[in-house]
């Protein structure tokens, strides 16, 4: 980046530095509301294709499952052998899986093209945490959560999307978001510029000793088994709003498609604004405080809201989404923390698997829907939050060096 000469070094490093954190979370946002075409078009599928719910849970499946195989896979080579230019090839992939979406004609080209978007993503997520973790100047809850926030933003674009052009304009139109894919494209090839770089001047430092946590082995299997059941509870329960809310506001109170979407949108704005604050939070108050609040904070909102009438399904929706989401950045740095020198291999595990668990749960919701109703399903569901209590099994954060003297590669 070119500066003028009178800029004092440090602030131009900082400038740099929130450019690139700025960029790896546009790009975030333009995967994210790409992902989120698929599950915007469910109403309008369901009809067009007379698809069931299991069948709507299977795509969402397709598209989840390849993230939860693939994401520590691609983020352990990343670990092993960096590829700056991966980011943009992902994006390249999911804009190829959007035309697939655009034409597909029956459930199997459907499935494909889920699957197709799902690997892009999978490929992305987390070299794209790694290059915010680089950028952050050790603000690691900031710098994570800005990146995870445009993911968000671009999840919660998506039910506009389908409210004002994919459900009156029909399937093909989701061509139309090739032109987000080739800016995603562009964009995160200037990220790779700025990874390649940044390579070449940390290998012209002396390496420096990465300091690890004191912790046995039994005690790290067991923090990420709670870290598994925390990510479970959270991402099963926002994973089924995502793909059935739209269905169960239609189904409860009588709205159309279009109107559903924007309840739809006020949710995962709502899950947005929470993904923001809880990373500066949990850098300033601690994670583990986070956590605690965040998923066993969620409950009384998620047993209420399926008892409500549509304002009060509104706002519950609203503070689950807020309270709920706002643990998601934390637990990537908590679990980065852990396993210190594997950032990409824990990134991955992470959202891979909160994605695959919340796919999984997902189509199962589906099935169980299609056995009793969706109504009910979001009056057991309610109860996944309750999961929390078992953030009292994790470390304390005073453990796990918070700091350790690493590079941030």
């Amino acid at each position: 980046m070119t500066t003028a000469s009178n800029t004092p070094a440090s602030m131009t490093g900082q400038q740099t530095t929130l450019a690139i954190i700025l960029a790896v979370s546009g790009a975030h946002l333009l995967n994210d509301l790409l992902q989120f075409l698929l599950p915007a078009l469910y109403p309008l599928l369901k009809e067009n294709y007379q698809l069931n719910y299991l069948q709507i849970g299977l795509l969402t499946l397709g598209q989840q499952i390849t993230a939860c195989l693939l994401q520590p896979l691609f983020g352990l080579r990343g670990d092993l052998k960096p590829k700056p230019y991966s980011l943009a090839v992902s994006l390249v992939i999911v804009s190829v899986g959007i035309v697939g979406l655009a034409f597909a004609n029956q459930f199997m080209w459907l499935f494909l093209a889920a699957v197709v978007m799902g690997t892009g993503s999978a490929i992305f997520h987390p070299e794209a945490s790694r290059v915010a973790r680089m950028a952050s100047g050790g603000k690691l809850g900031f710098a994570q959560s800005l990146f995870q926030v445009g993911g968000n933003l671009g999840t919660a674009l998506g039910p506009l999307a389908a409210a004002m052009i994919l459900i009156p304009m029909g399937q093909t139109t989701t061509a139309w978001f090739l032109i987000l894919g080739c800016a995603g494209v562009a964009l995160l090839t200037y990220v790779g510029r700025w990874f390649v770089e940044h390579q070449r001047q940390a290998a012209s430092r002396p390496a420096v000793a990465i300091k690890r946590p004191a912790l046995s082995r039994n005690r790290l299997i067991v923090a990420f088994a709670v870290i598994g059941a925390l990510l479970l509870s959270k991402f099963i329960y926002i994973e089924g709003l995502k793909t059935y809310y739209a269905f169960f506001l239609m189904e409860k109170f009588g709205l159309s498609a279009p109107d559903a979407q924007i309840y739809l949108f006020l949710f995962l704005g709502s899950v947005a604004a929470g993904t923001f604050i809880g990373g500066p939070i949990g850098d300033r108050y601690g994670r583990l405080s986070v956590i605690w609040v965040s998923i066993l904070g969620a409950l009384p909102f998620t047993l209420l809201m399926p008892y409500l009438d549509l304002t009060g399904t509104a706002v519950m929706s609203i503070l689950t989404g807020l309270v709920l989401s706002s643990a998601f950045s934390a637990m990537v740095v908590y679990a980065q923390e852990l396993v210190p020198g594997k950032v990409g291999m824990i990134a991955g595990f992470v959202f891979g698997f909160a994605f695959g668990i919340g796919a999984l749960g997902a189509a199962a919701m589906g099935a169980i829907a299609d056995w009793i109703g969706i109504i009910p399903v979001f009056q057991i569901c309610a109860f996944l939050p309750a999961l929390g209590i078992l953030t009292i099994l994790l470390p304390k954060t005073a453990e796990l060096h918070p700091e350790p003297k690493e590079k941030l590669a």
